[in-house]
């Protein structure tokens, strides 16, 4: 079986920083009420930017069978 890519959210660890915004290169993600949130998924390209420059791991991939 093939396994994918899904961009997970963990908003407890999540302080409101930005640097996942700065660093999508496809405008995915917004900060609302100092927590990031995924604004266009449809425009992720599972790059894994958001996650290499998460300093809290409030942002990943995960593997999910599909």
């Amino acid at each position: 079986m093939a396994s994918a890519k899904e961009l997970c959210i963990e908003p407890a660890y999540c302080k409101g920083c930005g640097y996942c915004i700065e660093f999508c290169p496809a405008d995915v993600l917004e900060l609302v009420n100092d927590k990031v949130h995924i604004k266009n998924i449809d425009n992720c390209t599972k790059c894994g930017l958001c996650e290499m420059r998460c300093p809290d791991y409030a942002i990943y991939l995960e593997e999910v069978e599909g």
